[in-house]
């Protein structure tokens, strides 16, 4: 039988008239790398609350390692690097580090820790006088003092410069590869779908979806067209329109080109200068359609949508489908 890192069965919290979390039931492994994704307002940060202990569930049940995520916190079990809350002030980094270590029931080396969260050069410098990627990289170190199984990141990367997030992340594939559980939630949808093995999509305070990235971008149900037209038709398109503001140009265009309109399987289109970038459900009957109108499209390209096309896709349909 599979091992369980948490455990969410039912699971409702409510804020006044407001309910953040609605009724969420998942389980996460050791050795997974799970991505929370969702607009502001989806319920993330109280997921993280109540996996973490901060928060008690209306409702439902919520465990870690088959017990209250307060035993799996206060055992080591959990490490954690959160947005809210700042850092201790008036001290230097390595103390800091030194202290997360102390605490830990299976602490690291403070060194061993520094260097894998990138904060070794800094060792020395007040913690007040960080960046904020800096401090991000402080937090990390914070999280992975010690052996923990689970690793909860609330927007990691958040101000980390490319080559600190590239390793950043290195570091986190390492810690799954040792068998623990990688749960993090972010607006970064190119690292989800670079890094993650598992996606969860809330909206609203529900699961929309879970899978892997390429498992929700299927679910979406589109393909993108993207090509070039030459400029002569988009430019009298664009004189018939009559004098807009330059933001309504490429709209106004679209709205006077009939060829474009009422294309078949057609969920979102954009005209951006000669290029038009096209959402279909039909792929195919889009393409023909384009050619049959005389059009006739440079540099086409059909792919799937990425993963950030794909999570506009799933929570546009649950807003449509909740109206």
């Amino acid at each position: 039988m599979k091992t369980t890192a948490v455990h969410f069965d039912q699971v409702t919290k409510t804020y006044g008239g407001v309910r953040a979390v609605a009724g969420l039931s998942l389980d996460l492994h050791p050795g997974e790398t799970v991505a929370l994704l969702g607009p502001n307002g989806a319920g993330k940060s109280t997921t993280l609350d109540l996996l973490l202990g901060l928060k008690r569930p209306d409702s439902g049940t919520v465990a870690l390692f088959g017990g209250p995520p307060r035993q799996a916190v206060e055992t080591g079990k959990v490490g954690a690097m959160l947005q809210s809350g700042g850092l201790m002030e008036e001290v230097r980094v390595r103390e800091l580090v030194a202290l997360a270590c102390a605490l830990h029931p299976r602490p690291y080396a403070v060194a061993d820790v520094m260097a894998r969260a990138g904060v070794t050069a800094i060792a020395d410098r007040m913690v007040n006088k960080l960046s904020g990627g800096q401090e991000q990289r402080v937090r990390f170190a914070l999280a992975t003092a010690g052996a923990s199984d689970l690793i909860v990141l609330d927007e990691p990367t958040t101000g980390m410069d490319v080559t600190s997030r590239n390793a950043f992340w290195a570091t986190m594939r390492e810690e799954a590869d040792q068998g623990r559980a990688v749960l993090f939630a972010t607006h970064y949808l190119e690292e989800a779908d670079a890094v993650a093995d598992r996606v969860l999509v809330l909206h609203r305070g529900r699961l929309l979806a879970d899978g892997t990235a390429s498992e929700i971008k299927a679910r979406a149900g589109a393909r993108r067209v993207t090509f070039d037209l030459d400029t002569g038709p988009l430019d009298a398109a664009r004189a018939a329109t009559g004098p807009r503001e330059a933001t309504d140009l490429d709209e106004a265009a679209l709205r006077a080109l009939p060829a474009l309109r009422d294309l078949p399987a057609l969920a979102r289109i954009d005209v951006s200068g000669r290029t038009v970038r096209i959402q279909s459900h039909d792929a195919d009957a889009t393409v023909h359609a384009v050619y049959a109108r005389g059009l006739y499209p440079r540099n086409l390209e059909v792919s799937g949508l990425g993963l950030e096309q794909a999570f506009v896709a799933i929570t546009e349909a649950e807003e449509a489908a909740a109206a």
